[in-house]
């Protein structure tokens, strides 16, 4: 099998003499010149597994060089060597293509690391893996294209869209198709933990280091080492936190809490959040420069209401996953689902069917109608209700009427259950059940 072979373009000799003899030792071959024009005649010429350059050079820059690659289709890494603390400057490159980029003066095992994640990096675009963006509309075709080419990159990638659009299923699908898909994937919600554990959290900390730290703690940094860190609702950081993580994106360096020593990390961010970072920006809750550096690549999930018969499908996946009841709608519950926009989106339909699965019986022959699609009432105009007085908010009355529901109903089944000796086909027929429609409840109510 041939050796892989990189291309080296730096006008400094010791800096080429340096790279060159770090890829030998990794068994890669080096092409080196010093500036763009014969960079660009090599990379016509041949082809390369990888290319290394210097961000100023005699005739040109980095990023010249890597935007003449996009034009031409090459599907070479590039990785850009800036100096130490221009994060502007590496920017800039990611947004131009670049795989990553590493700073001066060059540190060998982070040089090391740099090369083996992009002699990694699929030649081609990926469209398998785990995660999968179910569709056929424009809109997720061309998201899903997008998702191919930014996995091929390092960059800092941005999500964004409403409240159960998928973010995090994309945010999967881009670390499954790039370089790091072997690596570990940690997501993490940041509004779900308190603002004095997040230190401890994300960087972790040493036994002894406060109170109750009775063991050395791994944080999640530490934790998606090699791979990559999905960082959902990152608007909720708080202030003082957003700057301790601009500054482990910034220099790759993390201290865990109690300890004095600067561990290394190797970690690709990928973000979400569902509110308007700009907006958090321009008010003072959200840093500038950390926007700027997450906010490399920003990728936008649609809403349901804009992707128009790929309801239909993740209508037939989500029944058959569920796969404990009904497995088709009535013309009248087709027209119901068709009418409502979806507010809470794909997130919302799973909760509809899943509702709908459970309400579905015999009478209707296994069929879910219309009355099982329980949604509420969605209109520009009020409804005749709405005069006599507000409708129940989050944890009004409203919610605590479905906890209740779901209490009595799980007696109600636990008490058949008992009464027929936990004979799930006896009880079903006493409830007026089918057998896969018992189970699903079960299931949904936390019935062993």
């Amino acid at each position: 099998m041939a050796r892989p072979v990189a291309l080296v373009v730096d006008d400094e000799p010791d800096i080429r003499d340096l790279l060159a003899m770090t890829l030998e030792r990794m068994d890669i071959e080096a092409s080196t010149c010093g500036n763009v024009a014969t960079a660009r005649d090599r990379l016509a010429r041949r082809e390369f597994q990888l290319c290394l350059t210097d961000m100023r050079l005699p005739d040109g820059d980095g990023i010249e060089l890597i935007e003449w690659m996009q034009a031409r289709g090459l599907k070479t890494p590039v990785a850009v060597i800036t100096a130490h603390g221009n994060v502007e400057t590496a920017v800039r490159a990611l947004k131009a293509g670049a795989f990553d980029f590493i700073s001066k003066p060059l540190d060998v095992k982070v040089l090391r690391k740099l090369v083996g994640s992009a002699l990694k990096v699929p030649r081609t675009e990926v469209t398998g893996g785990k995660a999968q963006l179910l569709g056929e509309s424009p809109v997720i075709e061309r998201l899903r294209h997008t998702i191919g080419k930014v996995a091929r990159s390092q960059a800092p990638v941005h999500i964004t869209g409403e409240s159960g659009t998928g973010k995090e299923l994309v945010a999967r699908m881009v670390h499954e198709q790039g370089a790091r898909a072997e690596a570990p994937f940690v997501p993490v919600n940041c509004g779900a933990i308190p603002s004095e554990l997040m230190e401890s959290e994300f960087f972790g900390h040493r036994k002894g280091s406060f109170t109750g730290a009775v063991n050395d703690k791994t944080g999640l940094f530490q934790s998606a080492e090699g791979g990559t860190l999905f960082m959902d609702e990152i608007a909720d950081l708080p202030l003082p936190m957003q700057v301790k993580l601009l500054r482990v994106i910034q220099e790759k360096t993390l201290r865990p809490i109690g300890q004095t020593a600067e561990v290394p990390v190797d970690v690709r961010i990928l973000s979400a959040t569902h509110k308007d970072l700009r907006a958090l920006v321009a008010s003072g809750q959200f840093r500038e420069d950390l926007y700027y550096r997450i906010n490399v690549i920003e990728l936008r999930v649609p809403p349901l209401r804009d992707r128009g018969n790929d309801t239909w499908l993740l209508t037939e996946h989500i029944l058959k996953r569920l796969g404990a009841g009904p497995a088709d709608l009535t013309p009248d519950a087709r027209t119901k689902l068709v009418a409502y926009r979806f507010p809470g989106n794909v997130r919302e339909l799973e909760n509809v069917l899943e509702r709908a699965v459970a309400l579905a019986g015999d009478l209707a022959g296994d069929l879910i109608t219309a009355d099982d699609i329980q949604i509420h009432q969605q209109s520009d105009d009020p409804p005749p209700e709405a005069s006599r007085g507000p409708a129940p908010g989050p944890g009004s009355n409203g919610h605590m009427l479905g906890d209740r529901l779901d209490s009595l109903e799980r007696e109600t089944i636990v008490a058949a259950l008992k009464e027929h000796r936990y004979n799930k086909t006896a009880t079903a027929r006493t409830l007026g059940l089918t057998l896969r429609a018992l189970r699903y409840r079960m299931r949904k109510l936390g019935i062993d």
